[in-house]
């Protein structure tokens, strides 16, 4: 339920981002909340099972965060087409997801992981140009949920990178 209703805040942020600062600012909150409740049974069940892995994903995300955001916001070259071509290859990764719950794929979860990074990568690098070149700041909320979904998801690929090796 949480998810779903983290989704509803980030439409309706959509659409309140030109009207209301307050509410855009508002309803970031609530998705941020949301998303926190949402995912908090996982983040519990890995601090009881294999808290070493939360640890390693959560390092792992701020250098790989730190690392793209500044490649993207110190570039020059416009990343436009980066972004265009991620978002394709999120929708095919998604579907490849789709595939791997009814087909036993060997190392399919490795290469979900992997191929996510990637993705991420090239989201996050547009996403940080995005931020360096906004001009209008109606649309900070927006840029805010962005950034913290391409950390929120690196972060759950790492998660399940660490996870796995630990299992071994």
């Amino acid at each position: 339920m949480g998810f779903i209703a983290a989704f509803v805040c980030l439409i309706a942020m959509r659409f309140t981002v030109r009207r209301s600062s307050g509410a855009s600012a508002a309803l970031l909150f609530a998705f941020g909340l949301l998303m926190g409740l949402a995912m908090s049974p996982t983040l519990v069940y890995y601090a009881n099972v294999n808290p070493q892995a939360l640890w390693q994903a959560g390092g792992a995300t701020a250098l790989f965060i730190a690392a793209c955001g500044g490649i993207g916001f110190a570039t020059r070259r416009d990343l436009s087409g980066l972004a265009r071509a991620s978002f394709w290859a999120l929708i095919a990764l998604i579907l490849f997801g789709v595939v791997m719950i009814f087909v036993n794929i060997p190392g399919g979860s490795l290469t979900y992981s992997i191929i996510g990074l990637v993705i991420f990568a090239g989201l996050t690098m547009s996403d940080f140009q995005r931020l360096r070149r906004l001009t209008d700041i109606d649309s900070a909320p927006l840029m805010a949920a962005s950034i913290f979904l391409d950390a929120l998801n690196v972060f759950l690929f790492f998660l399940r990178l660490f996870s796995r090796n630990n299992n071994r």
